[in-house]
C-alpha cells in the first residue's frame, strides 16, 4: 500500500512505515500524479484536498494532522466514500502557550500587572478552553464567547461577542467558517473594531480571514490598539508586508507548531488509519517524556512570581524570536516573500511545550507559584 504525505509531518515514515511505502512529498506541492496510485494521504494545512486532487486515484483514507480542517473538501470526502480523519485538539497546550508567551511579553514591555487586565476570549473549542485555563492561572479575568456552544447549551457564560468590547484583551480562536447562523469570515472588521475601547490588545491564533486586513489597517495606523499579535494572516504565505510593519508582534503561523502537538497530531492520525485498517495501534507513544533528571529547582528563588513564571516560559518559547524570523521577511523581494514565509514554517526549530521542563517547587514553600505553574502545564515534582 502506497501512502503519500507531507515531509513536514514530525515522524511521519516511523508513524505510518509499518501499514505501506511511505512517499514524503512538499505538502503545498502535492499533485494529483502523485496520489493517483496511493491508498492514504497524510496532510497538514497547506495542501488542498478536493476533487481535483483526489479524483481518479485509489485514495480512500484522508487524515490531516491538524485541528483545522477548511484545507479539504469533506463533503467531497463523505459523498466518495473516503474516510476523512483530523486531529481536534492536537495543538491546543501549543497555542495556549503562545498566547501566553505573548502576554508575558506585553506585561513586561507594556509594565502591566495581569491581574489587573480582563481577556475575552472568542471560540472555546479545544483551543479556547486550553487559552482560558492558562489565563485564568495567571489571574486575568476572563470573559467567553462561542455563539454554536451557547446555542447548544444555553450557557450564559457564553457571551455575545458585542459583550466583549470593554476587555482589555480580545483573542481569536475560531475555525474559519462562511455559513451558518455565526459565520467568522471577517466577523472581526470596522463595525466591531470600531466598537472596542482605545488601547484593546488583540491577539489572532486561529484563521487569518477572521479579521478583516482592509479594515484593521486604518485603525492600527492611528493607534488604536495598545498591541496587536498576529499569527495567522489572510492570504498565506503572501501576507500583507504593510500590516506585518504595524503590528506589535507578527509570527508565519506557527502557534500551534510546538514538537509536542505536532507529534501528537501524527500519533492521532497513526491511531485512526490503524482503526480504518481493523489493525491493532502501536502501544508505544511517539511523546517524549518529561526529563526528570534535569528538574530545575526554584525553592530558592526570591523573585516576584512573575518574573518566575515569565523566565521559565521564555526559556522554551520566546515568540520574539518568532516576530524576528517574520520580519526578515519585509527585505526580500516580494516575488520571495510566499516562499519564505513558508520557509520558515518548513525549518521551524524544534520547540517544546510548557509539561517538558521539570521543575521543583513546593506547593507549602510558594502557594500561589506552584498553582499558576500547574495551570500553565510545567511538570512539577
Amino acid at each position: 500500500m502506497k501512502i503519500v504525505t507531507d515531509e513536514n509531518i514530525p515522524l511521519v515514515t516511523e508513524a505510518f512505515s509499518l501499514l505501506g511505502e511511505v512517499a514524503t512529498l512538499p505538502g503545498r506541492s502535492i499533485s494529483s500524479t502523485d496520489v493517483r496510485d496511493a491508498e492514504m494521504l497524510i496532510v497538514r494545512s497547506v495542501t488542498k484536498v478536493n476533487p481535483s486532487l483526489l479524483q481518479g486515484s485509489s485514495v480512500r483514507f484522508v487524515g490531516t494532522c491538524t485541528i483545522g480542517v477548511d484545507h479539504v473538501d469533506v463533503d467531497y470526502l463523505h459523498s466518495s466514500g473516503i474516510h476523512f480523519a483530523s486531529a481536534p485538539g492536537c495543538n491546543a497546550a501549543s497555542v495556549g502557550e503562545y498566547v501566553v508567551s505573548a502576554l508575558l511579553t506585553l506585561m513586561r514591555k507594556n509594565k502591566w500587572a495581569l491581574e489587573e487586565k480582563s481577556i475575552g476570549i472568542v471560540g472555546v473549542g479545544n483551543v479556547g478552553k486550553e487559552v482560558e485555563k492558562k489565563c485564568l492561572g495567571l489571574g486575568l479575568r476572563v470573559k467567553l464567547c462561542d455563539p454554536p456552544l451557547f446555542k447548544e447549551t444555553g450557557d450564559a457564560k457564553y457571551l455575545p461577542i458585542e459583550e466583549l468590547v470593554d476587555c482589555d484583551i480580545i483573542t481569536l480562536h475560531t475555525p474559519l467558517t462562511h455559513e451558518g447562523d455565526c459565520p467568522t469570515h471577517h466577523m472581526i472588521n470596522r463595525e466591531f473594531l470600531s466598537k472596542t475601547k482605545p488601547g484593546i490588545v488583540l491577539i489572532n491564533a486561529g484563521r487569518g480571514a477572521v479579521i478583516h486586513e482592509a479594515h484593521l489597517l486604518p485603525f492600527l495606523e492611528r493607534g488604536h490598539f495598545e498591541a496587536v499579535v498576529l499569527d495567522v494572516w489572510e492570504n498565506e504565505p503572501n501576507i500583507n508586508v504593510n500590516l506585518l510593519k504595524l503590528v506589535t508582534i507578527g509570527t508565519p503561523h506557527i502557534a500551534g507548531y510546538a514538537y509536542d502537538a505536532k507529534i501528537r497530531g501524527t500519533q492521532m492520525i497513526q491511531s485512526e488509519a490503524h482503526q480504518f485498517l481493523k489493525k491493532d495501534p502501536p502501544s508505544s507513544s511517539l511523546l517524549p517524556a518529561p526529563d526528570l533528571e534535569h528538574a530545575v529547582d526554584l525553592n530558592g528563588i526570591t523573585e516576584e512570581w512573575e518574573e518566575v513564571v515569565a523566565q521559565n516560559v521564555f526559556s522554551l518559547y520566546n515568540i520574539l524570536e518568532d516576530d524576528k524570523g517574520l520580519r526578515a521577511l519585509v527585505d526580500h523581494p516580494s516575488s520571495e516573500r510566499g516562499q519564505v514565509f513558508d520557509q520558515l514554517r518548513k525549518e521551524y526549530p524544534k520547540r517544546r511545550e510548557f509539561q517538558s521542563r521539570v521543575l521543583k517547587c513546593s506547593p507549602e514553600r510558594d502557594p500561589h507559584l506552584y498553582k499558576v505553574l500547574k495551570a500553565l502545564d510545567f511538570t512539577i515534582i
